[in-house]
Formats: structure tokens, C-alpha cells, sequence
């Protein structure tokens, strides 16, 4: 693949080229950073230019655009983000707030969401009761989450970014124990899905429940995870890490949904709803060498995605309703395509097995404040990819640069070959504060 390793040889080049090697600034050190405050806050702001090379004759960009077909698209977005907490005798008041602004050839786009808002409620050090909108974070995986029953998906390309929560109210009971089980802490949580309230998880009208028990068992985070309503059916889940060595960590998911049900384009063409039991899991290890290498490897394996069959169904659909639409104006296979692609052949990874890889080195080369890395996104059944290498510079206090390219390849009729992006290339610029 002579194209991809030119253009990676080409991002390393410029990155090496534009980033240079500034001097460390002075430490130092204040006692009073370490006391504790009623009010605490903060956030950033960011600046991020993205060029997008449109791949014309993929499905997904054809579903897109098929009356008015784009080879590139460069976008602006500007983003604030404000989080912080209030801290009045046993109340924290927590928040995280969003807001940003995006414009391309294309359109105009803005939006601003509460990703958190809740009160916390510690009478004792042995129960907290939260209510409000949260984040939960269920989950030892690092790109993936299996058992986030009550968490939205993440973004497996920025996995550490904020998420919105939903709205409920959480008790956490927590008991220290003297012997090799050293800590039990129970979770429960009850999720309203109303009018106007968490109404994207699920049925409307019902009251769902949910609860996580963690054992720390000798040096083992173990969790047993638990959901019930009627929004979504019922499911169970299992998760637990370990550090095997002091920088070697490993960490496992399994979630079982008994009843589970997915949109299922037929061999004839017809739309079915396919009912199963669902079996998803992850394993996966973090390792930190000596020379700060960082290392995430992590194997997934979703029930709820498409066979390569399954998959080159769709593909064929798209192809298809190209042909018609081209041959007549006619749009209605296109129609059909689209409706199969919202939450089923569309979403993010829509396939059954993937292997995930980041890289990062910290200052190599004695190069002060700069940290390159490299992720890879790899679908094991029809072996299509994206590739990530990137650039973090923090040279500038309170500042982060990150050049980051995104190469996708695949053949036909494969999930990353079908992409609507061929590569995008990224400049994002933060100040926090």
C-alpha cells in the first residue's frame, strides 16, 4: 500500500517540521493549590479546522449526497466548555456544560447541551445519592463499553471526550472490609424515559432500574452489572481489571441481552426485524513502558453488528438505488437505504469483530511537551481500517495543539471502504482555563 505509507511518511514530516522543541518552564509549587474550595470550575475553548477528502462512490457517501455529490468538505467548529462543582456542607453541585458553532460549505450548525447537572447528597462516607442528569461511566473498556447499559456510546476516535449523561437519580452504598474482599459498594440508579426527559434511550413512559455491584478482591476490580425496564429489554453484564505488573494492566467486559432485536435486510430484499440473544464482550491490556510508551490494545466483539453477509446486502441496496436513481430519478431505493442506515447499518462500528491499538510516546527525542501517537481502528472480518497518527503539543501554558490525520482503507463493499470519508486531515486548538 504504497499511497498510505506516503502519507504517513508526509504527517510525520510536517509534524516534525512545525513542532518544534521549546525550553521547560520554571516549577513550582503553592500549598494553597491543594485546599480545598466551595467553587470549583473550569473548561476550554477550541478552535478545530478539519479537510475532509469525500470518498464519491461509497455508500455512505452516496446516501448522503446523491443529488449533489462533494470530493471535499472543510469545516470550522468553535467549542466551549464549561464544567466545575460546588461543594456546601454534604451537596456537591456538579456540572458540565457545551456549547458550539460549526460551519462548513455545506451549512450552519450550533447547538449548546447540558452533558451534567446533578447534586450529590453524602450524609455519611458510607452513602451518596445523586440526582440529576449524569455520566455513570460503566465500564473497564477503553474504547468500548459493553456493559455502559445507561451511558451513551463513546467515540472510539476521541474516547476521552465528555458525553452527555442521562437524567435519574443514583444511591451508592460503600463498605470497607478487612481480609482479601477489601471493598463492596453497591450502585443502583432509576431512569425515567418521560416526554422531554431522556427521551433517546428508549420507550417513552416507564421507569427503568439499573444497579452495579463492585468487589475489590484482593487487588481485582470486579463489577456484576444489572439492567431492567421497559425502555430497552433486559440485560446483565460482568467486567473486572487487574495490574499483572506495576505498568502492565489488563481489563475484560461480557454483557448478555437476552432479547435483543435489530432491523435485517433479507436475502430477497425485504426489511425483517431479527429477534436473538446478544453476546457482546472486550478484552483488552494497557502497558507503560520505562521510556513512557504508552500501549492500549483491545479486542471487541458486537453481537449487535452485521455479518460480512449481512453488511454486502446493504452495500448492494446503495448500489442499486444508485443505478435507479441514475437511470430514472427515481429515489426509492434510496429512501429504503436510508431509513436501514439510521441506528442499524450506520452506526459507528456496524460489524461483529475489531481489534483497537493506540500508541502514544511521551517526548521522544528529548522533543519537550510533544507527544505523537498512533491509532488503528481494524475490522477483522472484512480487514478494512482506519489509521490516526497525531501530534499533541503543550509547549504553551494552559494551550494543546493536536495535528491528527485519519486515513481509511478498505476495499468494496467493506465497513471502512464504504465510509463516506476517504482521509480528514484535523487542527485542533485548545486553551483551558
Amino acid at each position: 500500500m504504497p499511497s498510505l505509507f506516503c502519507r504517513f511518511i508526509l504527517l510525520i514530516f510536517v509534524v516534525f517540521a512545525v513542532v518544534p522543541a521549546f525550553a521547560a518552564e520554571e516549577f513550582s509549587f503553592d500549598l494553597d493549590e491543594f485546599e480545598k474550595k466551595s467553587l470549583e470550575w473550569g473548561g476550554y475553548a477550541e478552535l478545530k479546522w478539519e479537510h475532509t477528502d469525500i470518498n464519491a462512490n461509497s455508500a455512505f457517501s452516496l446516501l448522503d449526497s446523491y443529488g449533489d455529490p462533494r470530493s471535499s468538505l472543510d469545516r470550522f467548529t468553535t467549542t466551549l466548555q464549561l464544567d466545575g462543582n460546588f461543594n456546601k456542607g454534604v451537596v456537591t453541585c456538579n456540572w458540565t456544560v457545551q456549547a458550539y458553532a460549526q460551519q462548513d460549505q455545506e451549512e450552519w450548525a450550533d447547538n449548546a447541551d447540558i452533558f451534567d447537572a446533578y447534586a450529590s447528597i453524602k450524609p455519611t462516607p458510607l452513602a451518596t445519592l445523586d440526582l440529576g442528569k449524569k455520566v455513570f461511566k460503566w465500564g473497564k473498556g477503553y474504547a468500548w463499553n459493553p456493559v455502559g447499559f445507561i451511558d451513551r456510546p463513546k467515540d472510539p476516535n476521541n474516547p476521552e471526550e465528555a458525553m452527555e449523561g442521562y437524567i435519574g437519580v443514583g444511591l451508592d452504598l460503600i463498605k470497607s472490609l478487612p481480609g482479601p474482599l477489601q471493598t463492596v459498594a453497591l450502585t443502583t440508579v432509576a431512569l425515567p424515559v418521560w416526554r422531554d426527559v431522556n427521551e433517546d434511550f428508549g420507550q417513552r413512559d416507564n421507569v427503568n432500574l439499573a444497579a452495579k455491584l463492585y468487589l475489590l478482591y484482593r487487588d481485582v476490580d470486579i463489577d456484576l452489572l444489572w439492567y431492567t425496564g421497559n425502555s430497552r429489554t433486559t440485560r446483565y453484564g460482568l467486567d473486572f481489571s487487574t495490574n499483572l505488573a506495576t505498568n502492565f494492566e489488563i481489563h475484560a467486559e461480557v454483557a448478555h441481552i437476552p432479547n435483543q432485536s435489530q432491523k435485517l435486510l433479507t436475502g430477497d430484499g425485504s426489511v425483517a426485524i431479527h429477534e436473538f440473544a446478544d453476546t457482546t464482550y472486550l478484552l483488552g491490556l494497557r502497558y507503560l513502558t520505562e521510556s513512557d510508551i504508552t500501549t492500549i490494545i483491545e479486542y471487541y466483539h458486537n453481537d449487535d453488528g452485521y455479518t460480512e453477509n449481512e453488511q454486502n446486502r446493504f452495500f448492494q441496496l446503495v448500489e442499486n438505488a444508485d443505478r435507479l436513481y441514475q437511470a430514472s430519478g427515481d429515489d426509492a431505493l434510496y429512501t429504503k437505504a436510508n431509513s436501514l442506515s439510521q441506528g442499524a447499518y450506520g452506526q459507528s462500528q456496524s460489524g461483529r469483530n475489531y481489534l483497537y491499538a493506540r500508541v502514544t510516546m511521551k517526548e521522544p527525542f528529548e522533543l519537550l511537551y510533544f507527544t505523537p501517537g498512533l491509532t488503528a481502528i481494524i475490522n477483522l472480518d472484512d480487514e478494512s481500517y482506519s489509521l490516526s497518527p497525531e501530534a499533541v503539543y503543550t509547549g504553551f501554558t494552559n494551550w494543546e495543539l493536536r495535528l491528527r490525520v485519519s486515513l481509511l482503507e478498505g476495499a468494496s463493499f467493506t465497513e471502512y471502504g464504504e465510509k463516506q470519508n476517504e482521509n480528514k486531515l484535523e487542527l485542533r486548538i485548545r486553551y483551558f482555563f
